[in-house]
């Protein structure tokens, strides 16, 4: 019988990892001794997939709120600090938030509406249809929001962020102003000092600061990009990726992450004989289709992987040659031919109708979805993932 399964991802499961601990063994151990227990051998361009919480763990990668709150006040001094466009969540910035409220005396708050970034809605569209507000154009007051749309609890956490976000700055002893603005530059208005705090469209964000008048502009991955009183850090990052680790505490992003890959990779070689690719994950790149939320609030999905790993997909769409090249052919005649096609694909299929409707994105990104999705965010307990077959295509 011919091969009847292609991809096949597992979630291995491995010791709790704490400060000081070898990340590189313990993750060739665990993969090793999951094969043993469960009875499957290893092959070329197999994938181990690590979660980036473990290797930040193993680390040491934390910080304090209070290590925050003076890298804070040392970028900013007594200036209001504008904080802008920052996701809401509690796990990802509560506690960055109590960090830079600390470091402040006053902090002009300044969210995106209908949603943040990464899909977290304050508002609904529907909502904005119905007053007739434009968020690309309407700036508004805390008052004048809450007059329009009243009070509003998230569809997931059932938090009003606009009070949630509002009594952590007041608890630290700041005084804050709330208002609403999809313009990075309607912060100006208020302070010329801000603390940029969006993901993936921060370099914008900056540069239009910096365009109209900002005199001090930073934005997250400034913050704690070296140590501050022997803190963790991520001097790529700073405190992006980071998350929530104790009520005073974050959990930074890892850092040095290549020497890490490399190094598993290398003994997996001297254990197997195998070439298997390694990479470490964090948020999968996917949209809730219900909540309409972006799932990516980590700067990357991979902060390190082997160079085998590197690129796009290079596939063409079976249906389509079934419908159109062989559309004429049936059975083992169609089969064949499909294969010799994928064979003799070109090297760069970018822009050929045949690949039409494939994934045109980063490898890392797919595996790194892929592994999110399986080793999951809560008590799975399977942080690292062992993926076979990805490479494997039809011809296989």
């Amino acid at each position: 019988m011919g091969r009847t399964v292609g991809t096949v991802t597992r979630g291995l499961r491995c010791p709790i990892i704490n400060e000081g601990d070898n990340i590189e063994q313990i993750v060739v151990d665990s993969v090793l001794q999951a094969s043993e227990a469960e009875g499957f051998s290893f092959e070329d361009r197999d994938i181990v997939a690590i979660t980036e919480s473990i290797v930040a763990r193993a680390q040491g990668n934390y910080a304090s709120v209070d290590q925050i709150a003076k890298d804070i006040s040392n970028k900013f001094g007594d200036d209001t600090v504008g904080v802008i466009f920052p996701i809401l969540s509690r796990n990802r910035f509560s506690n960055c938030l109590k960090g830079i409220a600390r470091g402040a005396k006053k902090i002009v708050l300044m969210l995106s509406y209908p949603s943040d970034e990464v899909g977290n809605h304050l508002i609904s569209l529907d909502a904005l249809d119905e007053k007739g507000v434009n968020p690309w154009t309407d700036e508004l007051t805390e008052a004048e929001f809450r007059e329009l749309f009243g009070y509003n609890k998230h569809r997931f956490t059932g938090v009003d962020y606009i009070d949630y976000y509002k009594e952590l700055i007041t608890s630290e002893g700041a005084s804050c102003e709330v208002i609403f603005s999809q313009k990075p530059k309607t912060i100006l208005k208020h302070t010329k000092s801000v603390l940029t705090c969006d993901i993936h469209t921060r370099y914008r964000t900056k540069r239009i600061l910096e365009q109209n008048g900002a005199e001090k502009v930073y934005t997250m991955d400034d913050i704690l990009s070296e140590s501050v009183d022997g803190s963790g850090y991520n001097e790529q990052y700073g405190l992006l990726g980071s998350n929530k680790s104790t009520e005073d505490a974050v959990k930074l992003f890892p850092r040095n992450c290549q020497p890490v890959v490399d190094k598993i990779q290398e003994i997996l070689q001297k254990e197997t004989g195998k070439n298997i690719e390694v990479m470490i994950y964090g948020d999968g790149a996917f949209k809730d289709p219900v909540g309409k939320i972006w799932e990516l609030a980590d700067p990357v999905v991979s902060p390190a992987y082997t160079d085998g790993l590197d690129g796009t997909p290079n596939e063409v769409k079976l249906k389509y040659l079934a419908d159109n090249n062989f559309a004429g052919l049936r059975g083992a005649e169609l089969e064949a031919a499909i294969k010799k096609h994928i064979n003799d694909k070109e090297d760069d299929l970018v822009g050929a109708m045949e690949a039409q409707g494939t994934t045109p994105r980063q490898l890392t990104d797919l595996i790194g979805s892929l592994a999110d999705l399986t080793s999951g965010s809560g008590d799975k307990g399977t942080p690292i993932v062992f993926i076979q077959g990805y490479f494997d295509n039809f011809t296989k």
